[in-house]
């Protein structure tokens, strides 16, 4: 019956609903005179003669006022403390003016002393029947919400916890319970209408207020200590949630909006090295840079990161109209908005594929960069596989055409975005980029003979990339909000992991260091078990694992078994003995090579078999050139298995 009668007020029209505000408003500020008279004249009051008087003016005075200062424009269901102070600004006038009427009528057995009195009551009266009405209507929603409503705690008692609770406290799909804080100087306190408690407190909670929900409202503290906060609620079937780093979010107010699931960091426990500005601006500060795939997911952070970096203009090539469309639409937004102090640099998206020769020599002798990154590529490896002529093309011939135009044009520094894969690779992907940094090795070689060396030749290897397309946790999570399973090819898969944008920034950094011929490798920490990474999605999601084990789990782990040509383990290295450098997350590789008359010998062989689309021709040219990788594999190219 409750609920169908404010089901009823809230469906009623606006101008019915502020009609009924101003009717109990005008009610109150007679009942409010009746009490003040009652008390000060210490009887059962009623009005006689000119006592009528204060009862004609009170509301005559009052709704001009309440009008004039916005307060029937309010939701009332969602006042809040900006629409109380409203109502005591509002009730300070009217006593003001009330008192100053009274003073100046001076009407007969009305004492000035109501002018007192009976504003305090109107104010509490006003204000309390806005509460009620708001407690009333919100404990409804509540509970005419779904069973599924969230029952949250806020991990931080701190400016961004507060704000957040306040914005979630109007939301029909959460119920905050209260918060939870590390400082003792808060814990037992309440904040608002809400109590803060001891982490140790947390398990209490779950099963009296029946909690299954934890937002991280703490921006500002240390990765380590995130880290541990988040192993400590992994075993709790909570769903965790989190508040971005302080400086992502743009303004002092935090919406619902920044709430996001764990960023990838929270999911590794990395804590990124803080760059070094001077590497970071040394090829790019003032320069011509161009960036080759800009419109994939490397190509696109560095893209976001060099922009930031002032460079004199920044050319996008990319062979997908629609990735070029979006970087730059992106990159155009930030040169209008956030990046507006800075000097005018010009953004130029260019379509075109590297691997078309005579295009990709044309950009380069008519914008002459002074520095190229070279993140096109196919890098998907069952893709990969089953379209080999067409993954080496790009790979190997492309990084051939786009460093050789790169010379020409007398680009001061080539840098190629290599991958982990590249190392003693079983499938054509990663042979395809071990060819490509050969190409480069082979070109700073010859650059070293020449009298003024004109272009630095450089690669940069690093592992799988968290949040890039392909990338496991953007599926798992996807596969997690599906009901599950989440696939993987194998329970001992390993793999290194970096996020973007950390990979972009190394990237930048490594590139400034460059002599000529160098493979730099990022480290990339300890690897990570792909079945772990799982299982530690499932359970922060506040889910369990369905096995053999716990039948009434929530998400199963499938074993799909390895595609073609995937690895359990990659590699970074493929000789020994990393040379340190400058930079502590940068390492310089020492790696065997051939001179470039050799190798154009084996690339010739190469061309000729991508004209007659004779995977299996490439495949034993690769096994030639690449130390680790094996042409005996089955050859899974669809197009040649068709023909």
């Amino acid at each position: 019956m409750e609920f169908h009668i404010n089901h009823f007020l809230k469906t009623l029209p606006r101008a019915i609903k502020q009609a009924m505000v101003l009717g109990f408003d005008m009610f109150a500020a007679w009942a409010s005179l009746w009490i003040a008279f009652s008390l000060r004249l210490e009887t059962v009051f009623w009005p006689a003669e000119q006592q009528w008087w204060p009862f004609l003016i009170a509301p005559l005075l009052s709704v001009p006022i309440f009008i004039s200062l916005g307060l029937y424009r309010a939701v009332i269901r969602y006042t809040g403390l900006s629409a109380l102070q409203a109502i005591a600004k509002a009730a300070a006038l009217y006593g003001i003016i009330f008192f100053a009427a009274l003073a100046i009528a001076k009407w007969q057995n009305v004492p000035r002393s109501i002018g007192i009195l009976q504003p305090i009551f109107y104010l509490v009266l006003v204000s309390v029947s806005r509460a009620l009405v708001r407690f009333w209507l919100n404990n409804d929603a509540r509970s005419a919400s779904s069973p599924a409503t969230e029952r949250l705690i806020i991990y931080g008692a701190g400016a961004a916890g507060i704000q957040i609770a306040h914005a979630l406290n109007h939301a029909r799909n959460y119920r905050i319970i209260g918060f939870i804080d590390d400082a003792p100087d808060l814990q037992g306190k309440s904040i608002n209408e809400w109590r803060v408690y001891k982490p140790v407190e947390l398990d209490g909670l779950m099963n009296r207020e029946s909690v299954n929900g934890v937002l991280l409202a703490i921006p500002s503290i240390s990765k380590a200590r995130r880290f541990e906060i988040l192993e400590s609620l992994r075993e709790k079937a909570l769903h965790v949630r989190s508040l971005p780093n302080l400086s992502d979010i743009a303004s002092g107010s935090i919406s619902l909006t920044d709430i996001q699931e764990l960023d990838v960091d929270d999911l590794l426990g990395r804590t990124p090295v803080a760059p070094d500005p001077s590497l970071l601006a040394k090829n790019i500060t003032g320069k011509v840079v161009l960036i080759t795939g800009a419109g994939g997911s490397i190509g696109g952070e560095l893209s976001r990161q060099i922009l930031a970096l002032n460079p004199a203009s920044l050319i996008l090539v990319d062979h997908s109209e629609y990735g070029l469309y979006t970087i730059h639409t992106e990159l155009h937004a930030r040169l209008k908005t956030q990046l507006a102090t800075i000097p005018q640099i010009k953004l130029i998206p260019l379509l075109a594929s590297v691997r078309d020769e005579t295009k990709i020599t044309l950009i380069l002798q008519t914008w002459k960069p002074h520095t190229v990154y070279h993140a096109a590529a196919y890098k998907h490896v069952p893709m990969v596989e089953h379209n080999v002529c067409e993954g080496v093309a790009a790979n190997v011939l492309g990084t051939l055409y786009t460093a050789q135009a790169a010379q020409k044009a007398g680009v001061a520094h080539f840098v190629l975005i290599s991958t982990d894969k590249a190392v003693r690779p079983t499938n054509v992907m990663g042979a395809s980029k071990r060819v490509a940094e050969l190409v480069l090795q082979a070109l700073a070689a010859e650059q070293k003979t020449l009298p003024q060396p004109m272009t630095i030749f450089t690669m940069v290897r690093f592992g799988n990339v968290l949040g890039s397309s392909g990338s496991v946790v953007p599926l798992f999570r996807q596969q997690i909000k599906d009901g599950g399973p989440i696939t993987l090819t194998h329970a001992e898969v390993t793999r290194f992991f970096m996020t973007i944008p950390e990979a972009a920034r190394l990237v930048i950094q490594a590139s400034a260091m460059a002599k000529g011929g160098e493979v730099f490798v990022l480290d990339m920490g300890e690897p990570v078990k792909i079945f772990d990474l799982a299982k530690r999605m499932i359970e922060l999601s506040g889910l369990a694992i369905r096995d053999a084990n716990h039948p009434n789990g929530d998400i199963e782990i499938a074993v799909t078994g390895l595609r073609p040509g995937e690895k359990l383990y990659e590699e970074l290295l493929i000789g020994d003995n990393p040379m340190p450098s400058q930079h502590a997350k940068i390492m310089q590789a020492n790696e065997a090579h051939l001179m470039l008359a050799n190798l154009k010998l084996y690339l010739e062989k190469m061309l000729m078999d991508l004209q007659n689309n004779n995977s299996d021709g490439i495949k034993k040219v690769l096994a030639q050139l690449v130390s680790g990788y094996s042409s005996d594999s089955p050859n899974v190219d669809w197009i040649s298995n068709k023909i």
